[in-house]
Formats: C-alpha cells, structure tokens, sequence
C-alpha cells in the first residue's frame, strides 16, 4: 500500500524504502487502492490476497537489488 499510495500521486519512488511497522494510512484507504490497483473490476479476497503476495516479492527484490540502491539512483534516475 506505501508504495501504490506514492505512485497513485506521482511521489518519486527511488528515494522510498517500506519500514515494517511504519504504518501510514487507514485501512479503508488501503484497501481500495489494492482494489484500484488489483486489475480486476471486484476482487475476490483469494485475488487480492495473491495480488498482495507477489506485489510484496517483487517489491523486496528491488529494495535488495543492487542496481536500485540509492547509489545507482543518484547516477541513473529512475532506474
């Protein structure tokens, strides 16, 4: 939801990290972003569940990737 709620308002992504625990937002508003993002019309909650699920892989794999640190984002905007 951090990361779909900056995007849905154009916030520059490359500087944002999620912290566990920092929870910014209520939960209806997360839910209807999920919702908004999910690509379906009316979601299931096994589909929204999915959804979360591998947002959430990919999401990790980019914060350890190497090439979408910081130092590279300084270098290489947006990639």
């Amino acid at each position: 939801y951090q990361y779909l709620s900056r995007y849905k308002k154009k916030e520059n992504l490359d500087q944002f990290t999620f912290h566990p625990g920092n929870i910014k937002g209520a939960e209806k508003e997360c839910l209807g972003c999920l919702m908004e993002f999910c690509g379906r019309r009316d979601p299931s909650w096994t589909e929204l569940s999915n959804f979360t699920r591998f947002l959430n892989f990919q999401l990790r794999k980019c914060e350890q990737s190497v090439f979408c640190s910081s130092v590279v984002g300084r270098e290489f905007h947006g990639f």
